[in-house]
């Protein structure tokens, strides 16, 4: 039976979604991986109207997306969008800057998109990486972990930001993804669920879920209390093929008792 909870993240398999074609043969696969639901994001160009009868026709459904800016500004495409493929959710991937004046700018041009695209019925969400846990300020003396980018956004942005909260990138940057989860308890979906491993070498590295470092029961526990609709497998790079990566996680995330 296909999971409607668990899913996969499209870009891990961006090698493979490069054309129609391309995306016809990995919806397929999926479907027959046992997998209900996707986010899509890393796809070659396809139009809308195509893209949803290929998931229906092979039995998914888009959730979630990844938009970059440009394209949440144009408030009346993504609109029509996401309601071409009956999906709920959008989330920006990431924005870079060190300057909390730059932020805060960010944060305010966000949250107005936000409250536009929820009036309509999409909501507009943020998906982390380890930079937003980098600190402001360059005084070394002066380090205050509270004051970080993420920290910022989930303060001061308008209620109806959500945040796709990526477990490997929270580890990546120090962080407890448990709590992270937690700290958006109402504010979260959708999660990016993703593992951590370590080299002999001391490198960090992405592995599939259940063979690395991260704490599953306590951040799985943490999801359900914080309200998670949606666990979405990524894996950007590894050592694993990528279709038997996302095969592995699901068979993990299962074993727990998520279907």
């Amino acid at each position: 039976m296909a999971s409607k909870l668990i899913g996969a993240q499209l870009y891990t398999l961006r090698e493979y979604l490069k054309t129609p074609a391309d995306m016809a043969k990995t919806f397929s696969r999926l479907s027959e991986m046992g997998f209900g639901i996707v986010q899509v994001s890393g796809l070659g160009p396809i139009d809308a109207t195509e893209l949803k009868k290929m998931l229906d026709d092979n039995g998914l459904a888009c959730v979630v997306t990844h938009r970059s800016m440009d394209q949440i500004h144009n408030t009346q495409e993504m609109l029509e969008y996401h309601q071409t493929l009956g999906c709920p959710y959008t989330a920006l991937g990431a924005f870079h800057s060190d300057s909390r004046e730059d932020w805060k700018s960010f944060i305010t041009e966000f949250s107005r998109l936000g409250k536009t695209l929820a009036a309509a019925g999409l909501r507009l969400g943020y998906h982390n990486h380890s930079h937003e846990l980098a600190p402001f300020g360059d005084d070394p003396a002066k380090i205050n972990p509270q004051e970080n980018p993420l920290h910022l956004m989930l303060a001061e942005a308008d209620p109806s930001i959500w945040f796709e909260i990526d477990t490997y990138w929270i580890a990546h940057g120090g962080g407890d993804p448990a709590a992270w989860i937690e700290a958006c308890t109402g504010r979260i979906p959708v999660v990016h669920v993703k593992d951590m491993t370590i080299t002999p070498e001391r490198e960090q590295k992405m592995c599939e879920i259940g063979s690395g470092n991260l704490n599953w029961p306590r951040i799985l526990d943490a999801c359900k209390k914080a309200g998670v609709e949606y666990y979405l497998i990524e894996r950007d790079a590894g050592d694993v093929d990528a279709f038997e990566s996302l095969k592995i996680s699901l068979e993990y995330l299962k074993s727990t008792g998520l279907e």
